[in-house]
């Protein structure tokens, strides 16, 4: 229902916009603007779709060979104390549990291309749970922020597009961005429990965020110790190390079950193909209307809006300029990507603006593309509060960064 209003709500506002701008500023150009990027968002969402095929068939497959060799039940046995708190309506030692934390390892890695069929894979778990199934349930709805809010250990996308835009330090935002994903998972976190009246105070959830918080103290402290060459060097091995022990673990825990390891990964990996179609219409809907939001001005407006209100409070207003990453990154991941590349290149790799936006970039997720392709797999119509639960993982993560990066670079 919130998407709804949402979807509605960019349609209305880039009309009126562009109603304004044609009427009073003659811009004649404003419609066949509009128009244009409907025809190119819908391309977007189908080639985003179909790109997705190959990776989907993959990686199901992969989980497929883990299911039936154990892999995800062990994951299960390990992971049931803390998510029996956090997913109460899980039951205990459910499989889902181990395919949850597939996803959520791969996000923490920067591994998107893995990080999205593992998650359709959970989602389908949680679908087979969920006694209403038009409706989100609660286990959809954590899972869901989890994502949102991008928890995020090894930013390798953005340091390879720094490196490749001539920053003296590509790494350089390495810990902003660890600092900023982990305050927006918090925040996340917190804010679904208050709506699912969760007890945060739970001695076992009480552990795992004082381990988590030493567990990134740890890391961070790890790597001040070393160069920025050295930081180039663990961070990419470890997330591909990481990725190629999943295969291998899975192949091999596959052959221990005596499982046909072949026909398992063939019987997974068609399910990828049927996934990826059945996303279109979702990624369509939710890409043309942020297509028309943007074409029409709205987004320039906000950016503009906000660089006077924040010169009104006398606050140092340098960062507006990375606003619009910040901005587009819950409504597209490719547009943000596009506008972070942008402020690099008209500010510079290494300008405070060029930091901010890699770090905005960084500290949350594609927030309504998760929600579209996520509760779009499994039919998913009335998301509740996931959607307002999601922004306000994303909001505590641009306010974080902003701190951060004045702290770091300001």
């Amino acid at each position: 229902m919130v998407l709804n209003y949402i979807w509605i709500a960019f349609f209305l506002i880039a009309f009126v916009v562009a109603a304004v701008r044609l009427v009073f500023m003659g811009d004649t150009g404003v419609f066949p603007a509009i128009i244009n990027s409907t025809f190119d968002s819908a391309k977007t969402a189908f080639d985003i779709s179909l790109g997705l095929t190959g990776v989907l068939s993959l990686w199901l497959g992969i989980m497929k060979i883990g299911e039936l060799g154990g892999v995800i039940n062990i994951f299960s046995r390990v992971l049931s104390p803390l998510f029996t708190k956090l997913f109460p309506d899980i039951p205990k030692g459910h499989p889902v549990t181990g395919s949850i934390f597939m996803n959520l390892a791969a996000n923490m890695l920067g591994l998107d291309n893995a990080a999205t069929p593992l998650g359709l894979k959970a989602m389908e778990g949680l679908q087979e749970l969920n006694t209403r199934k038009d409706t989100a349930s609660n286990p959809m709805i954590m899972f869901l922020v989890l994502n949102t809010s991008g928890l995020t250990i090894i930013p390798i996308s953005i340091m390879v597009y720094r490196a490749q835009l001539g920053a003296a330090q590509p790494t350089d935002v390495f810990v902003p961005i660890l600092l900023a994903t982990f305050f927006s998972t918090l925040a996340g976190i917190i804010a679904v429990s208050v709506y699912q009246k969760i007890n945060l105070l739970n001695r076992t959830i009480l552990l795992f965020l004082g381990g988590a918080s030493l567990f990134i103290a740890g890391i961070i402290y790890f790597f001040t110790t070393l160069s920025r060459e050295m930081i180039d060097i663990y961070s990419t091995t470890t997330a591909n190390v990481f990725l190629f022990l999943i295969i291998i673990g899975f192949i091999l825990a596959g052959i221990r079950k005596k499982v046909n390891v072949y026909d398992a990964f063939v019987d997974g990996a068609k399910e990828g193909f049927t996934t990826a179609v059945r996303i279109i219409p979702y990624l369509v809907a939710i890409l043309v209307a942020i297509g028309v939001f943007r074409a029409s001005g709205s987004m320039d407006y906000i950016i503009n809006g906000v660089a006077t209100l924040v010169g009104w409070c006398g606050i140092d207003s340098e960062f507006v300029a990375a606003l619009p990453t910040a901005i587009m990154k819950p409504l597209s991941g490719s547009g943000a990507r596009g506008l972070m590349v942008d402020a690099m290149t008209t500010y510079g790799a290494d300008s405070f603006v060029g930091r901010m936006a890699c770090i905005f970039q960084g500290s949350t997720d594609t927030t309504f593309y998760i929600l579209a392709v996520y509760f779009g797999s499994v039919g998913i119509s009335k998301t509740r509060h996931a959607v307002p639960c999601g922004l306000l993982a994303d909001l505590a993560g641009i306010i974080s960064a902003i701190f951060i990066c004045y702290l770091f670079f300001g």
